[in-house]
């Protein structure tokens, strides 16, 4: 009889945030993850940095003006820790539904009052928190509020259906990056989008349209991606003013979630600039065919010409090299001290 590959249905959940509310968000997210679970779906993607709010306005205001340094420091309160009240929260409802999450939220440190990552979180469907992914690069406007993550969150997760993953927007065209995913054997690959591009680029749907379907040609991966998209919250508090407010009322400035097979196919959406889910059924055979053409991971590559080394160490900026502080400076010392970030849980396989 062999091995069997059972069919698997997967979600591409597109919403706006509950802008700059982490409360509010988290809720809308387990609210929305128990609706995909209802209809069937085992893989679940949201869109970056869905919790609280991705830093769009940067695309509208200047990183100095009034506006943008409010935002900011809101975004901060709003942000994440990890593991948290919030991730709690969604492991929850993962585990009521019995499905694997990829989420973006906005990351801050405990006990840090400055420096936040773009990160997509796996929940397991035990309600467990696989581990983190920060994105490596942070892009345009996201570079005044983020930080770049480091190889220790970087790489494919298991999942009852082989490896799977996940990237953060501009990510996805990284060709190092898609590579190391694909020599890592994932077979279900979740993009997280923000809600639309700055005004001068080309629209999010076309970039989001192009690299679902490269991603798919090239790693032979089901694809599921999934943007955010603009509600009248949103304008309001952005306050950008006649032009900007026409340009996100735009149909076509935000949106396009769409499920691509790994014969590059869409097999569902793109949708609109409307909230909803898209749901798909992947036939994790259909992999194994186009493969049987194309395994850039295998056969059909040159490991005697083309190598890619992945460092999976985070380097530590503090290290104490002597611990054994006088008393006096030992109790004027504060209690609580910031650690670098760690990797939540090992990838399977570390490269050789």
């Amino acid at each position: 009889m062999g091995d069997v590959y059972k069919p698997v249905r997967v979600a591409a959940v597109q919403a706006a945030s509950v802008f700059l509310d982490r409360e509010g968000s988290t809720e809308k997210a387990c609210r929305l993850i128990r609706e995909a679970g209802a209809h069937g779906a085992r893989v679940i993607g949201f869109p970056e940095s869905f919790i609280p709010a991705h830093p769009v306005w940067f695309h509208h205001h200047a990183a100095t003006a009034g506006i943008s340094n409010k935002l900011s420091v809101e975004l901060f309160k709003n942000s994440v820790e990890v593991p948290g009240a919030e991730t709690e929260a969604l492991c929850a409802a993962a585990r009521d539904v019995n499905a694997y999450v990829v989420i973006g939220v906005c990351e801050k440190l405990p006990n840090t009052l400055g420096t936040l990552f773009n990160t997509q979180l796996y929940i397991g469907p035990d309600g467990s928190l696989i581990r983190k992914h920060q994105k490596i690069m942070p892009t345009v406007g996201e570079r005044l509020v983020h930080t770049g993550g480091h190889g220790d969150t970087f790489g494919a997760f298991a999942t009852e259906f082989g490896p799977a993953s996940g990237l953060i927007c501009g990510e996805n065209s990284n060709p190092l990056a898609v590579f190391a995913l694909i020599a890592e054997g994932t077979r279900i690959h979740v993009m997280s989008w923000p809600n639309h591009f700055p005004t001068s680029g080309d629209p999010l749907r076309n970039r989001v349209a192009i690299d679902s379907q490269a991603f798919a040609q090239m790693s032979k991966a089901f694809v599921i991606s999934a943007c955010g998209t603009v509600d009248e919250r949103m304008i309001e508090m952005l306050k950008v003013g006649p032009e900007g407010e026409q340009f996100l009322r735009n149909p076509d400035c935000c949106g396009g979630s769409l499920i691509v097979n790994p014969m590059s196919r869409i097999i569902a959406g793109p949708m609109g600039p409307e909230e909803g889910i898209l749901y798909a059924d992947c036939d994790l055979e259909l992999a194994i065919q186009m493969k049987l053409r194309h395994d850039f991971a295998g056969h059909y590559n040159r490991p005697d010409i083309f190598q890619l080394h992945v460092n999976r160490a985070a380097p530590q900026l503090y290290h104490v090299h002597n611990a054994e502080l006088p008393q006096q400076l030992a109790t004027d010392a504060p209690s609580v001290l910031p650690q670098p970030a760690a990797r939540l849980a090992p990838p399977e396989s570390e490269p050789q």
